[in-house]
């Protein structure tokens, strides 16, 4: 055997061993509402989904930024476009971008800080839709749900046909989006905080909102758990 090729199974006997693969993470996305939803997902897409139908998507190690919503009332045409009453992603059936609130939101960062995953649900952009994110993997047990009446008890500065928007997309100030860094509660992001605990209400609100599982968890999300 040449010294080189001797080298080389070396080299890949040691990464191997000392660089062990981490492999993509999976969400399970099921629409368990009585109505068809159109599932979106940056990175991944979209795809309608009617009443007990899941679409199932990947992220790598190192994905940052990412969210699953459900987008509703959709009507989109054989190019996949169109536009949607909540959740709209500039006229896509596969999205490109973020979608228009409100919507709630599963957010995500993957195989970050200590082999660590960072989960979420968030009211920052509104609520339109019920949803449960959680782990589908024995090492973690997260649960994080958002299924309160928000959108029936909506204050009537946030309310839009089907859902309840959050303070920052109605008002863009300071106060509600925090663009200067420094906020603090207020009496809207209140009202989204005692009717969903584990789930952001403004953007200062990570220690209660924000969670970890091992890097390597498979995760599910539920619309209308």
């Amino acid at each position: 055997m040449s010294s080189l090729k001797a080298l080389s199974i070396f080299s890949f006997l040691f990464a191997a061993l000392h660089f062990p693969s981490v492999h993509a993470a999976t969400f399970d996305i099921t629409n368990k509402c009585p109505y068809t939803v159109w599932a979106a997902a940056v990175p991944g897409g979209g795809r309608q989904l009617n009443n007990g139908e899941t679409w199932t998507i990947s992220a790598a190690p190192g994905t940052t930024q990412a969210r699953i919503w459900a987008r509703t009332n959709c009507q989109f045409d054989g190019a996949g476009r169109g536009s949607c009453q909540t959740g709209d992603c500039n006229g896509l059936l596969a999205c490109q971008g973020y979608g228009s609130p409100p919507n709630t939101l599963a957010e995500y960062a993957i195989g970050q800080f200590a082999n660590q995953d960072f989960i979420d649900i968030s009211n920052i952009d509104g609520f339109n839709v019920p949803m449960e994110f959680s782990s589908a993997s024995a090492g973690c047990t997260r649960v994080i749900k958002c299924t309160a009446d928000i959108v029936g008890q909506c204050p009537n500065e946030l309310k839009v046909p089907g859902g309840c928007n959050g303070p920052c997309p109605v008002f863009k100030t300071d106060e509600y989006c925090c663009n200067s860094g420094t906020c603090s509660p207020t009496p809207f992001s209140r009202y989204f905080k005692e009717r969903c605990p584990d789930a952001y209400s403004y953007p200062k609100d990570d220690p209660t909102s924000l969670f970890t599982c091992p890097t390597g968890t498979n995760y599910k999300v539920i619309f209308c758990p």
